[in-house]
């Protein structure tokens, strides 16, 4: 794939005219170079010209991350140093807003660029019309060799350039190999979904290293499934498993966007129970519709743009509704139930028809009845449903077993393609579920298991850690610890103003933080933290750094509720005595009233260790630990609800921080 629209040696672009180059950048545009598309590129070549005299090496315009759904503006290769460049043309003042934009192509070449991964890259801003850009601008690098952006006019751009050139660097670059290098992203939920929207598919946006679980060999299994089904005339259902960060929704979303024209008999929807997640995707794409259809010149309007997203990304009430009002078949013959497992149990179903709907002879549960509106269908029709292991979290979820049952019991003709994985102790299935009494055949493949954690891409391991810890395997915890600890900081404090300061000095760029809490932590209001105030996902998720709702301004908190399925790049978890270690296993405790009540019943005690596993696994980047002080004159947060948790924690390898 190429990346550039245009990219050559320093010297042939020097030796090229303005209009070859121009003719080449719009001949390689996606969309309708407009006249101030046009002059922008004109100014932008005058002034690379003027700062590349004198350099060797490459340069390339309108570079593609494809990650981001952006493009460089210009990237200039030399032997010793990149130098990634946005203009503002005609801008006179230096945004925050745009160093971040700057700033996180230079993190996102970092992070995901083969043959950046070990040069120093410079981020450059240059609002070309600015008449105050700072003198002897202070050069901050971070360990990883990525420097701090700095800022340029179009005069001020040509000394600058000269100055970091001539600087000895430790890694040699070679310009004319530096392009080809694999560019291998791990994208968020919300960058994958932009992305896969706008037409990449999941091979473009997803790693394809050895050491993770190529994402296209299951769209590609899955795809296979579907043809079968509408080739032979027959109806399946296929469980994909996966560790919490490793695509599954992302694989969902790949089908759902592949196969989205309602004319067509693929026809698929993408369907979660999970509101919070719906939202912030429908509305994330909803807003990146309007922005792209503008760049393109065409006026679009955010409802608009909310119709069309809701077209194949669906709350899964709002169909399993539709259902019950109309009886004939759905116009899907293909539906991606993402987080399967939480679909409700028979009791809980028909408890909410009878009490919501007024329907008292309802009785069927969530999985039996969701198939049974496929199975309207008299060709063909595939269920492919996306699960993750220890991820139910309220009352009421069914787990992966009762969409097997309700399969051998309703619909045993109904084939089965299943990981293998779904007999692992996570997914609570035992070998007797899946026992086939009728016609339909079940086939077991390992392509439909994602067993590495693609969201935290600096510690691909750190669900082993999660699960390893609250299973109280302290040693193996430690152990695991020890392999990723490095890249993917995991630390521990008694400090809730420590614990923010640490996250606002790890951020870069646009990087994402935000405090996340268990639903049931109601003794942490002496923080400033209370559960019972519901944050809006969407403006948590989506608002920028200077808006008082977002995650960065570090009041609101979010609940396993809000966040499950989506992702932070840093995370601050503080832990409450909801969910307390007493020095040899785990206590689970509700706050009913003015004290605190033992959780005895199995059920709910899974459902809290599930929540703290779900806050645990969030960040891609590093996680900040705190439990608090506790107060002794109050007898609903005694240091000792805390203090042999802290300590626990620390035991397995979590260091404390010193901040």
């Amino acid at each position: 794939m190429k990346r550039s629209y245009y990219s050559n040696s320093i010297d042939l672009f020097r030796e090229s005219d303005v209009e070859s180059i121009i003719g080449e950048l719009t001949m390689e545009s996606d969309f309708s170079v407009l006249t101030t598309q046009r002059d922008a590129w004109v100014e932008q070549i005058h002034i690379l010209r003027k700062c590349s005299e004198g350099l060797s090496g490459e340069i390339h315009f309108e570079f593609m991350i494809p990650r981001m759904g952006h493009r460089i503006d210009a990237i200039i290769v030399t032997e010793n140093i990149l130098f990634t460049i946005e203009f503002k043309v005609g801008e006179t003042q230096f945004l925050s807003s745009d160093r971040e934009q700057v700033w996180d192509y230079g993190l996102d070449l970092k992070n995901f660029h083969e043959t950046s991964h070990d040069i120093t890259v410079v981020p450059i801003l240059v609002a070309t019309e600015a008449t105050n850009p700072p003198e002897n601008q202070k050069i901050k690098i971070a360990p990883d060799g990525l420097i701090e952006p700095l800022n340029a006019n179009r005069d001020t751009l040509p000394a600058l350039i000269d100055l970091l050139s001539r600087e000895k660097q430790a890694n040699e670059i070679e310009p004319s190999a530096w392009a080809s290098g694999r560019y291998s992203p791990t994208p968020t939920i919300l960058e994958a979904a932009r992305a896969l929207y706008n037409g990449h598919g999941v091979a473009a946006i997803s790693r394809s290293d050895a050491s993770a679980t190529n994402l296209s060999t299951t769209s590609d299994y899955i795809d296979s499934v579907i043809e079968q089904c509408q080739i032979n005339k027959r109806k399946a259902i296929c469980f994909v498993t996966g560790v919490p960060g490793a695509g599954k929704t992302l694989v969902g979303l790949n089908i759902a966007t592949r196969h989205s024209d309602e004319e067509s008999t693929l026809h698929s929807v993408f369907l979660s129970g999970n509101g919070p997640l719906v939202r912030v995707l429908c509305e994330a794409l909803a807003i990146d519709k309007v922005q792209q259809e503008n760049l393109r010149g065409n006026r679009c309007t955010k409802k608009y743009a909310r119709n069309e997203v809701k077209a194949f990304i669906q709350n899964v009430h709002h169909f399993r509704d539709a259902c019950l009002t109309d009886e004939r078949p759905p116009i899907e013959h293909v539906t991606l139930f993402d987080e399967a497992q939480r679909a409700w149990n028979r009791e809980q179903t028909c408890a909410f028809m009878k009490q919501k709907k007024g329907d008292p002879d309802f009785d069927q549960s969530e999985p039996e009845f969701l198939i049974s509106c496929l199975n309207r269908h008299e060709d063909w029709a595939t269920v492919i449903c996306l699960v993750g292991g220890g991820q139910e979290i309220n009352k009421g979820e069914a787990g992966i077993s009762e969409w097997i049952s309700a399969r051998n019991r309703s619909f045993p003709d109904w084939d089965l393609h299943i990981s293998p994985n779904l007999h692992d102790s996570e997914y609570s299935l035992s070998d007797t579920d899946l026992i086939n009494p009728g016609s339909g055949q079940i086939h077991e493949h390992q392509d439909l298991h994602l067993g590495v954690s693609l969201r935290s891409f600096r510690a691909e391991h750190l669900s082993d850690f999660v699960k390893q810890l609250l299973d109280l395997e302290e040693l193996g915890a430690k152990t695991c610890l020890q392999k990723f600890k490095d890249r993917y900081p995991i630390v521990l404090t008694r400090d809730l103003s420590k614990a923010k300061k640490w996250l606002r000095s790890n951020a870069r760029g646009s990087e994402r933080y935000g405090i996340v809490a268990s639903s049931q932590a109601e003794r942490l209001r002496p923080h400033a933290i209370d559960v019972r105030v519901k944050a809006d996902p969407v403006n948590w998720f989506l608002k920028p750094r200077d808006d008082v709702r977002s995650s960065y301004y570090l009041e609101d908190v979010a609940t396993e509720f809000d966040i499950q399925g989506l992702e932070l790049d840093w995370a601050c978890v503080v832990w409450d005595g909801d969910f307390r270690h007493d020095g040899e296993k785990w206590q689970t405790w509700s706050f009913r009233g003015s004290k605190w009540q033992r959780i005895l019943k199995e059920e709910r005690q899974k459902y809290l260790l599930n929540a703290y596993r779900v806050l645990l696994t969030r960040a891609r980047q590093g996680v900040v630990i705190v439990v608090p002080e506790g107060e002794s004159e109050d007898p609903t947060r005694k240091p000792e609800f805390y203090d042999q948790t802290f300590e626990y924690l620390h035991r397995t390898g979590i260091a404390i921080l010193d901040f």
